[in-house]
């Protein structure tokens, strides 16, 4: 026998896992598992949604009345009634460009058991979301006050953020939090022991859907720092200013036998009055 062939006669009467797995017929699933969604930031949380059809230039301003600036004085018999006139301040927002551009062989296409480039798509669509999720929790980050909790939230935590907003004059319609600070919430015994005002709701649903009537929303880690909250007020906190909605324009590289699409969004996220935003951070 020949050197290679005694060598072949090897590879395959081996016993090693490398070499005795390519006698072994594999079969290959026909059904892509994608990616789980992740928990996002919902626009109905922004107290201004601004579409692309609402801006006309390549920015947007938002005029916001200056709290307690205007007053009422007590007057004297014959005395000139003081001047007292609201004072008013703008917020400039300006729409960013943020984009990806799959890029894929048509040999890959061709072979493909799915299409490549319309998941490819799909996926920098999702990112795009996830973005704008980021941009959000990084406009709250300008919150004007911030609660120092321990290795886990409390509920004097979370009463200490509602009143900062309430000092303001503004009320704490929703929390957003991080994964580790949802856990804390679902080890707190008061909202689940029945002697402690609790209820089986924590228990049914994984999570109590309103503490201290705020609306809880439990975001991705992916978006939010885990150990991290924010308590504020939907009505007042930020605006959501969109030039151009997600589009897709799909192209080809003749040179290079490509097909590909560019995936792009012109937005920004403003806040917009920082008193109206308390952050709770743990460690």
């Amino acid at each position: 026998m020949t050197d290679v062939g005694y060598q072949v006669k090897e590879y395959l009467t081996t016993g090693a896992g490398t070499e005795g797995s390519l006698l072994i017929e594999k079969t290959i699933h026909n059904e892509l598992i994608k990616a789980v969604d992740k928990k996002l930031i919902p626009r109905e949380l922004a107290a201004i949604n601004v579409g692309a059809g609402g801006v006309k230039g390549s920015s947007y301003d938002i005029d916001l009345e200056t709290a307690n600036s205007a007053t009422v004085f007590q007057i004297a018999e014959g005395a000139a009634v003081p001047i007292s006139t609201p004072t008013f301040t703008s917020v400039n927002v300006k729409p960013a460009k943020y984009g990806a551009r799959p890029l894929i062989t048509k040999e890959m296409l061709e072979d493909g058991k799915w299409d490549l480039l319309g998941f490819s798509i799909e996926r920098s669509g999702k990112e795009i979301a996830e973005n704008e999720s980021s941009l959000v929790i990084t406009a709250l980050d300008g919150a004007a006050n911030t609660v120092a909790g321990g290795a886990a939230i409390t509920i004097a935590n979370i009463t200490r953020a509602i009143q900062h907003l309430e000092d303001a004059d503004f009320t704490a319609t929703d929390m957003l939090c991080g994964p580790e600070v949802a856990n804390d919430l679902r080890n707190i015994d008061t909202f689940v022991e029945a002697d402690k005002f609790g209820s089986r709701e924590m228990m049914e649903r994984g999570l109590v859907g309103k503490i201290y009537n705020m609306n809880i929303w439990v975001i991705s880690s992916s978006v939010i720092t885990s150990t991290s909250a924010y308590v504020f007020d939907r009505t007042q906190a930020y605006a959501i200013v969109e030039k151009r909605p997600v589009t897709t324009a799909r192209f080809s590289d003749m040179i290079h036998d490509l097909e590909g699409a560019t995936v792009t969004q012109r937005l920004a996220v403003s806040l917009l009055r920082s008193s109206a935003v308390a952050k709770i951070t743990t460690s």
